[in-house]
């Protein structure tokens, strides 16, 4: 079993940072492939960015591109999404999942954590 703790959320203006933690417990932190996700009030939970098991590569959604970066430190058990010139549209709740491959589709990740609210005010 793996256990993931978020934190990191908050509220902050349009423009500002924040950097998201997902810290895992057990020893197989580096066999997967780690993800974030977000949903908003009312809409689908999206996959937000995503770096690979193996080889590290990484993956933006479209609307996060060039403002959001995710990283792992394996000897932490951690994954981080730095978030920069964030938007009131970037509001939702944002998870981290762990799974064996990177995918949109949320239900192909085994283990979750439970969300920590990020607020962009205009």
């Amino acid at each position: 079993q793996v256990q993931l703790v978020e934190s990191g959320g908050g509220l902050v203006q349009a423009g500002g940072s924040l950097r998201l933690s997902c810290a895992a417990s057990g020893r197989t932190f580096s066999s997967y492939t780690w993800a974030w996700f977000r949903q908003a009030p009312g809409k689908e939970r999206d996959l937000v960015a995503g770096v690979r098991r193996y080889t590290g590569s990484t993956y933006y959604a479209d609307s996060v591109k060039g403002r959001f970066v995710i990283s792992r430190d394996n000897a932490k058990n951690t994954v981080y999404l730095k978030m920069n010139s964030l938007k009131p549209e970037d509001t939702a709740v944002y998870f981290c999942a762990a799974g064996g491959s990177l995918d949109t589709d949320g239900d192909t990740y085994d283990y979750w954590g439970q969300g920590t609210q990020v607020t962009v005010s205009s």
